[in-house]
C-alpha cells in the first residue's frame, strides 16, 4: 500500500508514526493498551501475533529498549506496512508473512519471553460484515479464540508472560481457553466513561505458573460521562498511557 491509500498517524504523543490504511483495519487506542500492559524487560524477546501494521509491538518498542520483535501477520499489505513501520522506528522487528494455525517451521522451533495478541473481536457470524476484506479479517473471528491462546502457550518459555486485548463479551471464552496450562490470570477491565460498562479486557497470564486469578478494579479511560467538546478528556493515567508512553500497573 504506497501513496494515497495510506495515511501516516501519530502515536505516544508523536513518538511513534504509524502508516496505516486509508480505509480498513486502522489500529487506535486498544494496541496502545496492549504494549502498556505487557511486562518486558530490556533484552527480553516479544511475538506478536496478528501484528497488523505493528503498532503493539512498535509502541512496546517506544518503551522498553533493546528488545527482540517478531511479528505474524496473514494479509499481506498489512505485512508490507508493519515492515516498513519498523524501519522507520528504529524497531529490532521480524515479520513473518503466516498464518497463526499454520506457523512456519523455523518460528516454531522459537520461543519466547511474551506473546501479545489482539484477536478478533466478533465471532464468526455474529454482526455485518465489513465492506472492506482487511477490515473484516482483522475484526471478525476466522481462527479460534482457544487457537490463538493455544498458540500462544506453545511458544512461550516457561514462566512466560501472554498479554492479550479483547472485547469484554468475550472474557468467557479467554478464561475459558486460559484453564489449563496457565496461572496468574489477571484482568483488567476498560471502562470507557463513568457509569458505563467496561467495553475491553486486558489480560495477563503466566505460562505454567500457580498463581491465583485476579480481576482487578476497572481502569477508567475517559473523564467525563459524555465527550465535552472539541477537547481531549482522557483521565491523567490514561494520558499517561496513551500520550507519554507510560506502563500500565497490574496491581
Amino acid at each position: 500500500m504506497t501513496g494515497p491509500a495510506t495515511t501516516r498517524d501519530a502515536f505516544l504523543g508523536g513518538r511513534l508514526t504509524l502508516q496505516q490504511p486509508a480505509t480498513g483495519y486502522r489500529a487506535a487506542t486498544d494496541p496502545v493498551f496492549l504494549a502498556a500492559a505487557c511486562p518486558a524487560r530490556p533484552g527480553d524477546t516479544v511475538l506478536e501475533l496478528g501484528c497488523g501494521v505493528g503498532a503493539a509491538a512498535l509502541c512496546l518498542h517506544a518503551r522498553v529498549p533493546g528488545l527482540r520483535l517478531t511479528g505474524v501477520e496473514r494479509q499481506p499489505a498489512y505485512a508490507a506496512l508493519a515492515r516498513a513501520n519498523a524501519r522507520d522506528a528504529g524497531a529490532d522487528l521480524t515479520v513473518v508473512e503466516a498464518d497463526l494455525a499454520d506457523l512456519p517451521a523455523d518460528l516454531r522451533q522459537h520461543s519466547f519471553d511474551h506473546v501479545l495478541a489482539n484477536p478478533p473481536y466478533f465471532a464468526a457470524g455474529d454482526g455485518t460484515a465489513a465492506a472492506d476484506p482487511g477490515r473484516e479479517a482483522a475484526n471478525r473471528e476466522d481462527t479460534p479464540l482457544a487457537l490463538w491462546i493455544a498458540t500462544a502457550r506453545a511458544r512461550l518459555k516457561p514462566q512466560g508472560w501472554l498479554t492479550l486485548v479483547h472485547g469484554a463479551d468475550r472474557l468467557p471464552d479467554c478464561l475459558a481457553g486460559l484453564r489449563a496450562g496457565w496461572g496468574a490470570v489477571t484482568v483488567l477491565p476498560l471502562q470507557p466513561r463513568p457509569g458505563r460498562p467496561a467495553s475491553r479486557v486486558l489480560i495477563r497470564a503466566r505460562k505454567g505458573a500457580r498463581a491465583p486469578f485476579r480481576l482487578l478494579a476497572p481502569f477508567l479511560v475517559h473523564e467525563f460521562p459524555a465527550h465535552p467538546g472539541d477537547r481531549p478528556d482522557y483521565t491523567a493515567a490514561a494520558d499517561a498511557v496513551l500520550r507519554q508512553a507510560a506502563a500500565l500497573a497490574f496491581d
